[in-house]
């Protein structure tokens, strides 16, 4: 069982930034590929970005390319959401997902393991 844990979500003004973290608690998850995901409320989680286990393969929805970087630091254990130039409607609870593969997917069901999430609110 790997049990992820997300840091680094807060409140942001508009055109802000903010660097997310997911870690696993207790095992290393490098050979994983792993995604963000978020859910706005009152509607449906959707894909953010997902990287490879190695980090040479990224991919993003169309909303967010541009402004988020996807990252990883196999050697810390970690990986990283950059999202700069933060809108309001990128306000959700954002959520670290790995799968058990080390090809990236966007969607949410080929991922086994979740993060409770964490919230960014950008206010305008």
């Amino acid at each position: 069982q790997v049990q992820l844990v997300e840091s680094g979500g807060g409140l942001v003004q508009a055109g802000g930034s903010l660097r997310l973290s997911c870690a696993p608690s207790r095992r290393t998850f490098s050979d994983y590929a792993t995604g963000w995901f978020r859910q706005a409320p009152g509607k449906e989680r959707e894909f953010v970005a997902t990287i490879d286990w190695s980090g040479s393969t990224t991919y993003y929805v169309n909303s967010v390319k541009g402004r988020f970087t996807i990252s990883r630091d196999n050697a810390k254990n970690t990986v990283y959401l950059q999202m700069n130039g933060l809108k309001p409607e990128d306000t959700a609870v954002y959520y670290c997902a790995a799968r058990l593969l080390p090809i990236a997917t966007i969607f949410s069901d080929q991922y086994e393991y979740w993060g409770q999430g964490t919230q960014v609110t950008v206010s305008s």
